[in-house]
């Protein structure tokens, strides 16, 4: 599996709209369930902090959301684009993979 996490906080008076947009059936899974590998997203809210939101999309493998990515290119941006105006500030929190129980190499 493969996750790519992002944090958003939705623009003021938005956040119905963004929830929609950005949610379990939202438009961006909708445009991800196109793509062969796309495993499903959720969208969880802070329960300190309200207004503070992650996505979590899953996806098969890196392969899988980089096939994607070349195929859907325009539809990514343009959709992109179409919901900027729903947040503020939003930042890529990281692409994660499942962890084995290995040691990563840590000389603790």
């Amino acid at each position: 599996m493969y996750a790519i996490i992002w944090e958003f906080r939705p623009a003021d008076g938005r956040r119905e709209e963004f929830e929609a947009a950005y949610g379990r059936d939202g438009e961006w899974a909708r445009l991800f369930s196109r793509a062969d590998g796309y495993l499903g997203t959720d969208l969880v809210r802070d329960t300190a902090d309200a207004t503070r939101y992650l996505t979590i999309d899953r996806w098969r493998s890196r392969q899988d959301y980089d096939a994607f990515r070349a195929r859907f290119a325009a539809e990514y941006e343009e959709l992109d684009a179409a919901c900027e105006q729903l947040t503020s500030p939003e930042a890529l929190i990281g692409l994660f993979t499942p962890w084995n129980g290995e040691p990563t190499g840590s000389t603790r």
